[in-house]
């Protein structure tokens, strides 16, 4: 992952280069930043790859090949059946085709048979769970 950034990142932990600087809104919208020189919000970054717009397609690529990096090794891992995305920038349709793409070579196995999906209520999914546990 850390080959993919321009420079090093400072996390709200404290430590440089955690993951969440990378797979996170704000890493997508530094990784732009690094790219393009222009700040722009990670939704817009996802309506400018859409336009094609090359640097946001980049961009996406670039986040998708942190991703598949990330994921690889939980799936090395644990070999889940499913990975669901949540989150806003689960909102990203082609993280779906790029994400198993880029899982290819770094998982143990020849074939990936992982699927990665997004979470089926949108990427309010998690704070909708969260609630079902409240008693």
């Amino acid at each position: 992952v850390r080959e993919l950034i321009q420079s090093d990142r400072l996390c709200h932990c404290g430590r440089n280069n955690c993951i969440e600087t990378v797979l996170s809104g704000r890493g997508l919208k530094q990784t732009f930043k690094e790219l393009s020189k222009i700040e722009m919000e990670p939704k817009e970054i996802a309506r400018q790859a859409q336009l094609k717009n090359t640097e946001a397609i980049h961009c996406i690529d670039i986040y998708a090949k942190q991703l598949a990096c990330s994921l690889s090794t939980i799936i090395n891992v644990i070999d889940p059946d499913v990975i669901v995305l949540g989150g806003g920038l689960s909102n990203i349709k082609s993280l779906y085709q790029l994400v198993p793409k880029y899982l290819k070579g770094q998982v143990f196995n020849d074939t990936v048979l992982t699927k990665v999906i997004p979470a089926s209520f949108g990427d309010a999914s998690g704070a909708r769970g969260a609630a079902c546990l409240w008693p």
